[in-house]
Formats: C-alpha cells, sequence, structure tokens
C-alpha cells in the first residue's frame, strides 16, 4: 500500500515516536523509507542587520543539529533491518521543504511527530505538522506525544 514513506525529523522525542511508528509501517508494507530534516538557511530574514553576524554561527549550530538527529534516526531504521537514506534538506519554510521532498522522492506517505517545538516559539512560530497537513496532497500521519 505504501511504497515510499517520508519522515521528516526534528531531534525532538516525537519525532522519535513518528520514527517507531514509520518502522512498524515499513515492516509491514516493505516500504522505502527517506528520513528527512530541513534547515531554515534564512532564519534571521526581516529581523535587521543586528542578527546578520549571527548567521553562520546558525547555520553550523543547525547543520549540526541536523546532522544528529538523522544519524539517530537512521541507525534506528537499519537496526530493524529496513534501508533508508537521509539528507539534511534546506528550505525557505520547513514545511514547504517536506512537501518538495515528498514530491520529488515521490513519497506516498509522511509520517511526523505532531510538535517539535513548545511554549512561545510554537506560539509564533506555529505547528510545522498542522502546515503540512494544510498543504499536503498526500495522505500525513501525524503522531503525538
Amino acid at each position: 500500500m505504501f511504497k515510499h514513506i517520508l519522515v521528516p525529523v526534528d531531534g525532538s522525542s516525537t519525532a522519535y515516536k513518528a520514527i517507531e511508528t514509520a518502522i512498524a509501517i515499513a515492516q509491514a508494507f516493505k516500504s522505502a523509507v527517506s528520513v528527512i530534516y530541513v534547515i531554515d538557511p534564512y532564519a534571521f530574514t526581516g529581523v535587521g542587520t543586528d542578527f546578520s553576524y549571527g548567521q553562520a554561527e546558525y547555520l553550523s549550530a543547525a547543520t549540526s543539529e541536523a546532522n544528529q538527529a538523522i544519524k539517530t534516526a537512521k541507525e534506528s531504521f537499519e537496526a530493524q533491518g529496513i534501508a533508508v537514506t537521509a539528507t539534511v534538506v534546506e528550505g525557505h519554510a520547513i514545511y514547504r521543504g517536506i512537501l518538495e521532498t515528498a514530491q520529488s522522492i515521490p513519497a506516498d506517505l509522511i509520517v511526523m511527530g505532531s510538535h517539535g517545538r513548545r511554549g512561545l516559539e510554537k506560539l509564533v512560530l506555529g505547528s510545522v505538522a498542522a502546515q503540512v497537513l494544510s498543504h499536503a496532497h498526500l495522505p500525513v500521519l501525524v503522531v503525538r506525544d
């Protein structure tokens, strides 16, 4: 039924629950799996030049965090005998990066955590899962924490 599953991760505990769910689905349907971590390379756009000095530091930290999350996810799938491709993707909006990747690979299911942000950050930036749900043209399974 599901030939290719896309699993966006962000290093959160909810993302790890989504990985566990995606493992079960991939085993049941013998699905291919792709794991991505989306980095917004323009996180400081519109904040002003006072923050431009931090762009390189932000990208370095974000890339390091992404690589760790991708590595952990990949190891989880491989430990269960599931072949997985894992990449870091850049996208101006994280949900767009997820949906563009889903279209390009092509995935027929997205399995993702309900949220990685908490508190004020979630209020200001919104829920990536909600944005994916409202713009997706394929099934999306949202796993709650």
